[in-house]
Parts: C-alpha cells; sequence; structure tokens
C-alpha cells in the first residue's frame, strides 16, 4: 500500500520528530530524494520527501532559498538530518517552511536516510503488486465473463463494475449496450474492430483502474469482429439457400427441410425485408449488426441485398425501426417490404415483391401487387438480357452516334400509354418529330411500337436494361 508523511513519521524504530506547524499532506509519498543541492528543484518531479543535512546551507538566505525551490517543486515535506552541519533543525529553514506550508521533520543522526528510502520504496514495490494483482484478476473476470456464454452483455456489465462507473458500447452510431443513459461527460474511447463501424467505449467519469479499461478495449474489438466474420459467413451461406429457393430450383419438402435448419420455419406467415444500399456501402452488408429488434432473425446475402425474413405481423413496424437505424449508421439505404406468405413458395413470392417495392425509391416501400412483368424478369430460365440487348443496342448505338434522343422517346411513349401528343408535350417536340422517332425505332428494331405485340417486348426490354443497370 502507498504511504504518507504522516504514516513514514509514525514508523517505528525511525525516531523522526515532527517540526514547525505545516499541516500533513494526504498525498501518498512518490519517492525519497536524498539532496545537498542548493537548488534540487530541476530534479524533482512533485511527491518526494526530500532528505538534507544543510551542508551547503550555512546562511538563513541559503536555507530559505532552499526551502522555496523544493516547494516550487511540489514536495510533501522536508527531512533534515542533524549531527553533522547542523546540531538542531535551522530557524531559517523552518520558518520559511511553515510560511510555504511545507511540513519539516529531524532525522536524529543514528538514523540513516537510507532507512526512510528502503521503508518508502518497499511500500511502492507492495502497491505495484497489489494493482499488478488486481489488474490480472480484472483481467481474468473479464476474460471468464466473454466465455461464458453471455458475451459482451456480461463482460461489459463485469467492466461497469470493476471501474465503479456506468458504460456504454455504440457501434454505427446504436446502443449495442448500456448500463444507464449516457452524457456529454462520459470519456470516449474508440474501439478498432477492422470495420468502419465508429465502434465507441463510453465509461462514465470518475472512474477507477484506467489499465483495465484498455484490456477491455482490445477484448471488445476482437469479439465485435469475431462476430462480424460469424454473420458474414452466416449469410453467405444463408444466401445460397435463399438464392436456391428464389430461382425455383428448391421448392416443397426439400425447401422447407433445409429452410427449418436455416431457422426460417417455412409453416409460419413470414415477409422478407429486402435492404440496398449505395454501391460504396455494399461491403458494409455482410457484418453489418442489426437492432435488438432483430435478435435471432434469420438474414441472408442475395443480389447484393441483404434479405431479412420477420414475422409477419411485425413486417411494417419491423422495417421502419431497420430504416431509422440504417440512416444513424450513416447509410444510404432503402428497404423494401414483401408480402406475408406461408411455404417456400411464399417466400419466393415475398422476395420478388420486397424487391419491386425497392424500386419505388423511399426509405421505407411497401409492396405493390406482384405484376406478370415482375415475375418474367425474376426468371432466370430466360434469356431476358439476350433479348433486351437484341432489341435495343441498336438504338443506344445509334443514340450514342446521333444524340438521337431514341431511348428516351421510346421510354417515354410506352409510359404515357403510347399517346404520340403526350410524347410531344413532355418532351417539349413537335409531334411530327416523335412520329419520325417512332419510325426510326421500328426500322432499326424491327418492332414497331405501335403494335402491341411489338410494344410489350419492347416494354419488357426497356425494364431489363433498367434492371440491370
Amino acid at each position: 500500500m502507498s504511504i504518507t508523511l504522516s504514516d513514514l513519521l509514525a514508523a517505528g524504530g525511525l525516531n523522526l520528530t515532527r517540526h514547525g506547524s505545516a499541516p500533513l499532506s494526504p498525498r501518498p509519498i512518490q519517492w525519497v530524494a536524498v539532496t545537498e543541492l542548493e537548488d534540487p528543484s530541476p530534479f524533482l518531479g512533485g511527491g518526494e520527501v526530500v532528505l538534507t543535512t544543510g551542508l551547503r546551507h550555512r546562511s538563513g538566505a541559503a536555507q530559505q532559498r532552499f526551502v522555496q525551490s523544493v516547494e516550487r517543486a511540489g514536495v510533501i515535506g522536508i527531512g533534515f538530518g542533524t549531527g553533522l552541519s547542523h546540531g538542531s533543525v535551522p530557524a531559517s529553514l523552518l520558518a520559511e517552511a511553515d510560511r510555504l506550508g511545507v511540513p519539516v521533520f529531524e532525522v536524529p543522526y543514528g538514523t540513516p536516510f537510507m532507512a526512510l528510502g528502503k521503508l518508502v520504496a518497499d511500500s511502492l514495490s507492495a502497491q505495484h503488486v497489489a494493482q499488478l494483482h488486481q489488474l490480472l484478476s480484472g483481467h481474468q473476470v473479464l476474460a471468464e465473463a466473454l466465455l461464458s456464454g453471455k458475451g459482451l452483455p456480461r463482460l461489459l456489465a463485469e467492466l461497469s463494475r470493476l471501474v465503479e462507473a456506468d458504460v456504454a458500447l455504440f457501434q454505427y452510431g446504436a446502443p449495442v449496450f448500456a448500463t444507464s443513459d449516457t452524457d456529454a461527460s462520459w470519456r470516449r474511447i474508440p474501439v478498432p474492430t477492422g470495420m468502419r463501424d465508429r465502434c465507441t467505449l463510453a465509461i462514465a467519469e470518475p472512474s477507477v483502474q484506467p489499465d483495465i479499461i484498455a484490456y477491455a478495449q482490445s477484448l471488445i474489438g476482437v469479439e465485435l469482429s469475431n462476430q462480424a466474420a460469424r454473420r458474414a459467413s452466416s449469410r453467405a451461406v444463408a444466401g445460397q439457400l435463399l438464392g436456391d429457393v428464389v430461382d425455383g430450383r428448391l421448392a416443397g419438402p426439400d425447401a422447407a427441410v433445409r429452410l427449418q435448419a436455416a431457422g426460417i420455419d417455412s409453416g409460419l406467415r413470414q415477409a422478407i425485408l429486402l435492404v440496398e444500399v449505395a454501391s460504396g456501402q455494399i461491403r458494409t452488408l455482410p457484418t453489418l449488426p442489426l437492432p435488438a429488434a432483430f435478435i435471432d432473425v434469420p438474414t441472408a446475402i442475395h443480389e447484393n441485398l441483404l434479405a431479412v425474413v420477420v414475422p409477419a405481423a411485425d413486417a411494417n413496424v419491423l422495417a421502419a425501426e431497420l430504416s431509422a437505424y440504417l440512416f444513424g449508421a450513416g447509410l444510404t439505404a432503402k428497404v423494401g417490404i414483401g408480402g406475408s406468405y406461408t411455404e417456400a413458395a411464399g417466400l419466393r413470392w415475398s422476395y420478388y415483391e420486397a424487391r419491386e417495392a425497392l424500386r419505388n425509391g423511399a426509405a421505407v416501400n411497401e409492396p405493390d401487387r406482384l405484376n406478370l412483368t415482375s415475375l418474367l424478369m425474376a426468371s432466370r430460365d430466360v434469356p431476358l438480357s439476350d433479348l433486351a440487348a437484341e432489341a435495343l443496342d441498336p438504338l443506344i448505338a445509334f443514340d450514342k452516334k446521333h444524340g438521337a434522343q431514341l431511348i428516351p422517346t421510346l421510354d417515354t411513349y410506352l409510359l404515357l400509354n403510347g399517346s404520340v401528343a403526350a410524347v410531344a408535350a413532355d418532351l417539349g417536340l413537335h409531334r411530327n418529330t416523335v412520329r419520325y422517332r417512332l419510325a426510326q425505332i421500328a426500322e432499326l428494331t424491327g418492332y414497331d411500337p405501335a403494335v402491341t405485340a411489338d410494344r410489350v417486348h419492347l416494354y419488357l426490354a426497356l425494364n431489363v436494361r433498367r434492371l440491370g443497370s
């Protein structure tokens, strides 16, 4: 344990005598410094007990300057050895020490300075050993908490107990765990996880055991990295399963068994939420943790989308909560909600609806009625890309070479139900110009937009091109 000046004066066998009226400091003694310098302050760091025999302090002025120098350095007290240079503690030194509030005590000739130094050194050593033991014990407590099966919540609860302060953990701007509400006065420590997740450990002040905080910081970083790796692996496997169901390669009882193994009970009415993020943030989705409401909810990565399978009754509420979380995490994202169905075929249908809903472009997109066109474009066994390219590539090439705006004209024509007048008004063109462009489209593609069958073909081609881009 640390030792104070009061403890030192009371130590048996040293025969130390206190002089003067300066109050004793409750601060622990950091070291014992023996000096005969007139000004030892450059060699003091504060918190020491200074021992001297006054060899160079013969005059009253020198004694006063000595006291002033050690007081500036922040010493805890002065021990004056008598029986060598001075028979007693000099009055000038004692008066100046009382004026400046520096305690003074007499060290008799029979007490070596080394005895005081050894006593303080042994105390510091014992304190260091106690702190080391406390630190190692804390390390063990935190490691056992993390491995107990209760994970980060148990670790953080133990950390709060060890540092005697409230703690909180944030990731992607959202609280992962907190023992109380945080405020601006809490100390915030970044936690490296290998991801751009703005992970922060917040600790209320005052707190104790700063060394244990550093160890907890490393444990939290490792655990979050491991969790991210497990999420990425799990979502990749679930994504392959979902892809088989969505593409029609897996159906019926076999699909039900494999879905059950992935945590999806196809006998329950469920809906799929699809998360789409900006292209530069796609790499975040495999490892992205979800809010507490989504614990144990099956997730998968398919077609660069995060699919979340949720109970049908909670789909809209969970979609709104997920959208708010994604915004807080700094992601440019939108959520598509699929319809609620049972069975593997229903899961497939819900996926198509959620993906179709994403085209609405809002933060949260509710499902629309799935039309035949959407289902046709979702079918993997129809060579839609090739058909679209065969119809549209001549127009794209012509537009690129001549700036003819045939693709935008066709798109607007189909959108406005084949009304030449409406297209002319919308694009600011003469009607004859619109008719001329439509004739060029028919000539270049072989498909006449005025013919119903050809119009459907061109409409599908444009939608396939839009989805592909």
